[in-house]
């Protein structure tokens, strides 16, 4: 939704009938003012205006899965309302924040995957900087991957950047 079209709606027409009003804006796109004695006090508008163009269910069963797993992270909207997972992992003796970014159309978009602070020259990164943890993106299964194994997979990456930290040469998968 690029553009919003607010009605106004005073605050006794809400209390007459929210729950027709939120059907509106839930299911027909409706945005409203909130007016109250002739001030604006609030607005209604449709969740899919914050968030990403994401099926519920799945984001619900990702969220689920990694609590289930006792993963320690939160989650944010980013740039262009795309959900965003945060991780913090320990690499030697510094902690480097991993973000996995599900873009629109997840899962048939595969997750970015980026990591703050490394070091400029480290290998194995996309030429904006993002991880290259699962080669191509032809390798993305969007019926076998999902949240989880992006999470094992870039915490290799992250063991083989400790190892290039220490000795200056990427580990070679076995």
């Amino acid at each position: 939704m690029n553009q919003i079209e607010f009605k106004s709606l005073p605050m006794m027409a809400l209390r007459r009938s929210p729950g027709e009003i939120l059907d509106e804006v839930s299911q027909e796109g409706a945005a409203f003012i909130i007016e109250r004695n002739g001030q604006q006090k609030a607005c209604l508008v449709p969740v899919s205006c914050f968030l990403p163009d994401i099926q519920p269910s799945r984001l619900t069963a990702e969220i689920n899965r990694l609590m289930d797993l006792d993963e320690q992270f939160w989650v944010t909207i980013g740039k262009d309302r795309q959900i965003q997972f945060s991780f913090k992992e320990h690499v030697r003796d510094d902690v480097v924040e991993v973000t996995v970014t599900l873009p629109h159309g997840y899962p048939n978009a595969a997750p970015i995957v980026a990591a703050n602070p490394l070091k400029d020259e480290c290998p194995h990164r996309w030429s904006d900087g993002t991880l290259c943890i699962y080669g191509a993106s032809a390798i993305w299964n969007p019926g076998k991957h999902d949240l989880s194994h992006v999470i094992n997979q870039f915490r290799r990456w992250i063991q083989h950047y400790s190892v290039w930290l220490q000795t200056g040469s990427w580990p070679k998968d076995q």
